[in-house]
């Protein structure tokens, strides 16, 4: 068998069509790659009408691509229908916003204690966990705080407390991203607590129960001798500006009237009609 008939047996055993098949197949190949490519080239999906964020649109006649939203729509979770439970405010009769001195949920001993426990982490580094204005970072140089315990604070409605912790007050910034409305509300009850029990009086006392002096507690349990006396700040305490006796001094005991007395002079009787 001589070279030629060696490569016939080898080609035929093999199974190949003759030379240039790979070729041809290579081909074939590029060729249908090239018309998938064409054929996903249309631009009918880019060229098509549709919104582009912060641009401009001809879909609209005012050509604005970012549309208002629906009138008298509101997103799932924020259908608010008590308005004073998620503001504390009720529109008055003069139609400014009012605040009541009310509740809008009945207070229960897991309310208060709710309260409390929020009270003291949130609250007590500027106004102390009896709520005199005296908080830990008052006493390292913070300005001080308010003193819930002043007779402007005591004359001040429930729902002020929540309006405060949701929209902050002066230095104080707001806590709505830390406590949820039903936590503002609980520390709103809890502070209204604590003044009822700083400012108790011998008739807020149980018949039959036994009332002592805070000094005496004091020295029976062998406190520190100021433990009983006023509150005072201490030297560190910064005070931006004058204090206004009206508004209260923080840490001050006993407060000062809310409004001081004024004195008017009586009117002039009236001359008599001539006869």
């Amino acid at each position: 068998m001589n070279l030629h008939e060696k490569q016939g047996l080898g080609t035929k055993g093999l199974g190949t069509k003759g030379p240039g098949t790979r070729e041809r197949r290579f081909v074939a190949a590029i060729g249908f790659a090239a018309l998938l490519l064409v054929a996903g080239c249309r631009q009918d999906m880019h060229n098509q009408p549709k919104l582009i964020p912060q641009r401009g649109s001809e879909m609209f006649a005012d050509h604005r691509g970012a549309r208002p939203q629906v009138v008298n729509t509101v997103a799932r979770g924020q259908l608010h229908e008590d308005s004073y439970f998620y503001t504390g405010v009720v529109e008055g009769a003069n139609g400014y916003r009012e605040e009541k001195n009310e509740m809008p949920f009945p207070v229960t001993m897991d309310v208060l204690k709710r309260g409390q426990e929020r009270f003291n982490v949130y609250c007590t580094p500027c106004h102390s966990r009896v709520g005199n204005g005296l908080g830990m970072i008052v006493d390292r140089g913070y300005k001080p705080a308010a003193n819930f315990h002043d007779q402007v604070r005591l004359a001040q409605p429930v729902s002020h407390y929540f309006y405060v912790m949701t929209h902050g007050y002066g230095a104080m910034p707001d806590y709505s991203a830390q406590l949820t409305p039903e936590e503002r509300w609980a520390v709103a009850a809890y502070i209204r607590a604590l003044q009822l029990s700083q400012a108790a009086t011998e008739k807020d006392v149980p018949s039959g129960v036994q009332v002592k002096d805070l000094k005496d507690i004091a020295q029976e349990k062998h406190l520190p001798a100021g433990f009983a006396q006023p509150w005072m700040l201490p030297d560190t305490a910064i005070q931006a500006y004058p204090p206004v006796a009206k508004e209260g001094y923080p840490a001050m005991a006993p407060a000062n009237p809310g409004d001081p007395a004024i004195t008017i002079p009586k009117s002039k009787p009236a001359p008599a009609a001539a006869q």
